[in-house]
């Protein structure tokens, strides 16, 4: 790694040593004919995309000195395409669950939907209004455990109805964690179409409706801890707004920020406030 100032997106030592083993053993299999090892160094990639992903800048506007955009993005879409970044992702939500002693894979998850804005230049074939919300972009869909560990995420228009969803995430949910999962529990736009499919897949998707006397909003047992993930989520700036022009890269920032936030776990380390202290007065 190369002298230089620490920004505080970067992994510390102990944070890159969870991840190096799978970048490492990635790296391995794909040396080039040449046998050049490349001009940057694989952490300081990881950096790059987790510092993007971090403050919401632009691929041709990274800092100096990290990796360009040539590099960076190149590894970005490989690790996308290949599936290498939900391989670690994977890794470190197996490695929270087990320091907070619990099995590897859960027995109950969450799913819920949030429609979020696009940049400009997003192709408008992969975007639409939703109704309800009045949100033009798209529909970021997840599926979490009860720590708010990101299990599944499905990125569609924001015109797709949540039955859709509620499909796709518990097709996910299988080929992720195997038949572990035996219930999910679902927002009311989830209707019966969710819940038929779920029992197709051994999944027992329940609907939970919230007291129609309770006035302004009321947490609803364990289904606010997808709440809690995409508040975790939103920090990250490039999530924001989505600016990605493939849903598959825009999944993957999904991964990318909850495995920063699940190295930190696993380290104790606490997250940076983005905030200049304040002077202590006299």
């Amino acid at each position: 790694m190369s002298e230089r100032k620490p920004y505080p997106s970067d992994l510390t030592d102990g944070q890159w040593s969870l991840i190096e083993p799978v970048i490492t053993a990635w790296k391995d299999r794909h040396r080039p004919v040449s046998g050049h090892q490349g001009a940057y160094a694989m952490r300081e990639i990881v950096n790059a995309i987790l510092c993007q992903g971090r403050t919401g800048c632009q691929w041709a506007c990274l800092p100096d000195d990290l990796p360009p955009k040539s590099a960076a993005y190149c590894y970005f879409a490989a690790w996308r395409d290949d599936g290498t970044d939900r391989v670690i992702h994977e890794l470190l939500r197996c490695q929270v669950r087990e320091k907070a002693r619990r099995l590897e894979d859960p027995a109950l998850v969450v799913l819920d939907t949030r429609s979020v804005h696009v940049a400009a230049g997003v192709p408008a074939s992969t975007t639409g209004l939703d109704p309800a919300k009045r949100v033009p972009g798209r529909k970021r869909g997840l599926a979490v455990d009860v720590l708010g560990l990101v299990i599944a995420v499905v990125v569609p228009a924001a015109n797709t109805h949540d039955n859709a969803a509620g499909i796709a995430l518990p097709d996910q949910v299988a080929e992720h964690v195997g038949g572990t999962v035996q219930k999910a529990l679902a927002g009311q736009g989830f209707k019966n179409q969710a819940a038929a499919h779920g029992t197709l897949l051994g999944i027992d998707v329940e609907t939970v409706r919230g007291n129609p006397q309770d006035k302004g909003f009321v947490p609803q047992p364990k289904r606010w801890r997808a709440g809690q993930t995409y508040g975790i989520l939103i920090p990250h700036r490039r999530l924001v707004r989505d600016c990605e022009h493939r849903p598959a890269s825009s999944a993957s920032r999904v991964c990318w920020a909850m495995t920063r936030t699940m190295t930190r776990r696993l380290t104790g380390a606490n997250t940076p406030t983005w905030r200049d202290p304040k002077p202590v007065s006299a």
